[in-house]
């Protein structure tokens, strides 16, 4: 099943899901976005988001498709946005539940020192000593500062471990080597 005015896509490689459309905005076809950041400029910079049908719930379409997007704004306390293939409020309630993906080669670039949490999940976190404390597992924002959540195994269990982000503690972030140097003990 397919909504009208959608295409059928393939999902790109490097696709990252950043949030959910949420419910119909308005009689003409915009729709409300929840966002998975609290500063959402890739959905603003992205004018070709990526549809899979919700998870859980009713599934008004299947597989993937592509929306255009014509505007995505800010509006109160939610993002909003249009797209041309969506032109009545019946056709943005069949979005309802939809996952949104972007190619992460079309988020906007980041200044030195910044970096995109989906960028860090995955690397090796190691300390000055060269001790493997553990992988990225997740970031968590604790509101003044933000958190590494460690994934590492000791004794056979799987643990975690965790680490702010922060310059006084991370020496230096890696991309190309899928490293974060710190300065961290592993009984810290």
């Amino acid at each position: 099943m397919t909504p009208s005015g959608l295409k059928i896509a393939e999902l790109p490689a490097d696709a990252v899901e950043v949030g959910r459309i949420t419910d119909a905005w308005g009689i003409k076809g915009w729709f409300k976005v929840l966002p998975y950041s609290a500063s959402p400029e890739a959905l603003f910079s992205s004018k070709s988001w990526y549809l899979l049908p919700a998870e859980q719930g009713a599934k008004t379409f299947s597989g993937t498709h592509q929306l255009l997007i014509s505007e995505a704004k800010v509006h109160s306390d939610t993002v909003v946005a249009s797209a041309s293939a969506v032109d009545d409020r019946d056709a943005a309630e069949a979005l309802r539940g939809a996952r949104i993906f972007i190619s992460r080669a079309s988020f906007p670039a980041v200044a030195t020192d910044e970096y995109y949490w989906v960028d860090l999940i995955g690397l090796d976190v190691i300390n000055r000593e060269g001790v493997t404390l553990g992988q990225v597992r997740e970031l968590l924002s604790t509101g003044p500062q933000t958190v590494l959540v460690l994934a590492f195994q000791q004794d056979g269990k799987l643990l975690e471990r965790l680490i702010p982000f922060v310059a006084a503690y991370v020496d230096d972030v890696d991309l190309a080597g899928r490293r974060i140097w710190v300065d961290w003990q592993p009984d810290y």
